[in-house]
């Protein structure tokens, strides 16, 4: 194992190597993400002091990368993913044994382009994802997650209903594919689908679907918070769910699902945490112009401020639509969102995080968690107990009011000016 940033001493050449290779839509300057950018730039001993500043510190230490299968790595050549493990440590206690539990993030591109046949795009997808699955299977993961809406092209701003082909119930088709996969694997699979309700007139959800380690369906979980900026005018086809902040109490740890949007939206997390969660997916799909400076920060200070682990993930790549559409933003009409910038990543309660992945190709991230590490830095920094919930409660009680007036101090003497 060897920490991130601390790479052997080298004479420069490797680094103008790098910066050589042929320049890929969405790399920076050809490379795959910023930290890889960072470490072909800069002297082995700037480069872990940047990265300390960057990623933090677990437990004092730089985050530990883990030494996967060769088998594993192998896959990963193969089908032409981005591979990366790391370890969050806890500090040891007297009184509880440490809960080390292995999750894994994948991001990926579509697999077809969008006018294929549908039924075809849905199973290309499948047939990609799968070396990764199992990948991640073989390799141990307990808890997986995959991207929104994972099992088609991100159509929900075309405005074109035809997309909506793609839902499917709770217990479809792709449910049912990796419900055999994570019995195979012994594996809790997080699966963000496009969901169609049967029992209530077909109605149409952005769903993330917990399947359990045994093959069973443990229960869903439908997106709170629903765009409407710039292309990303998602309630065409959805509307805001309706089953609250559930926790998912795993063989693997309580777990839940803040989709896409919602994390933007603080009290979205914090309601989570309330419930107790110990680790929190953010299945995305966000491109670059619109939130890139957003991504590494939002969901790491979600776990700081609400001391569980986060995992982040956004699918990759540009997909090209049939049909221009107009976002109403008074940009040209466009056949496209933008790039899919992947970059997923792990965020850890005491301010560490994991090197993110590629920004253009598919991959899978693995990290080691010590769920220890939760109440471990609840303990330290007190954030529950200090938090004055009533203050707010109040304050958010009398907002919704109509005849609310925000508390607003004028200075009088600025009042008589002319």
């Amino acid at each position: 194992m060897e920490p991130v940033g601390q790479q052997p001493e080298d004479n420069g050449e490797a680094a103008k190597e790098k910066v050589t290779l042929p320049i890929k839509q969405g790399s920076i300057h050809g490379f795959e993400s910023l930290h890889r950018l960072l470490e072909a730039s800069l002297s082995p001993q700037l480069f872990q002091e940047v990265s300390r500043l960057l990623l933090g510190l677990n437990c004092g230490c730089p985050l530990e990368r883990i030494a996967l299968l060769e088998t594993t790595t192998s896959v990963s050549e193969k089908h032409d993913f981005d591979l990366q493990a790391f370890r969050f440590h806890a500090d040891k206690e007297p009184l509880r044994e440490p809960q080390i539990v292995r999750v894994g993030l994948i991001q990926n591109s579509i697999a077809l382009p969008t006018n294929a046949p549908f039924s075809e795009q849905k199973t290309a997808i499948m047939q990609k994802v799968k070396p990764m699955i199992d990948a991640a299977g073989a390799s141990g993961v307990n808890v997986l997650c995959l991207q929104e809406a994972w099992m088609m092209p991100f159509a929900f701003c075309t405005r074109e209903k035809r997309w909506c082909e793609f839902a499917e119930p709770v217990d479809g088709e792709s449910t049912q594919f990796l419900q055999d996969l994570a019995k195979k694997y012994n594996m809790v699979i997080v699966s963000p689908i496009l969901e169609r309700d049967l029992n209530h007139g077909e109605t149409i959800w952005n769903t993330a679907v917990v399947i359990g380690n045994q093959g069973n369906i443990i229960g869903k979980h439908r997106k709170n918070h629903i765009p409407r900026v710039g292309d990303f005018n998602e309630s065409t086809y959805y509307m805001e769910g309706n089953t609250g902040h559930p926790v998912f109490e795993t063989a693997y740890g309580k777990i839940a699902v803040n989709i896409c949007y919602g994390r933007h939206h603080p009290l979205n997390w914090m309601a989570f945490g309330l419930n107790g969660a110990e680790i929190v997916f953010n299945p995305s799909a966000t491109v670059g112009e619109l939130s890139e400076p957003m991504w590494p920060i939002e969901a790491r200070n979600a776990a700081i401020a609400n001391s569980y682990f986060v995992g982040s993930i956004n699918r990759v790549g540009t997909e090209v639509f049939p049909n221009p559409f107009t976002s109403g933003d008074g940009k040209p009409q466009h056949s496209d969102f933008g790039h899919f910038y992947g970059s997923s990543h792990f965020s850890a309660p005491d301010a560490s995080c994991t090197p993110s992945l590629s920004r253009y190709r598919d991959g899978l991230m693995i990290a080691d968690m010590d769920l220890n590490l939760c109440r471990q830095l609840k303990d330290k920094w007190g954030f529950r107990m200090t938090a004055r919930y009533e203050l707010y409660s109040e304050l958010l009680a009398q907002y919704l009011k109509p005849d609310f007036a925000p508390q607003v101090i004028v200075d009088p003497s600025w009042r008589k000016r002319p």
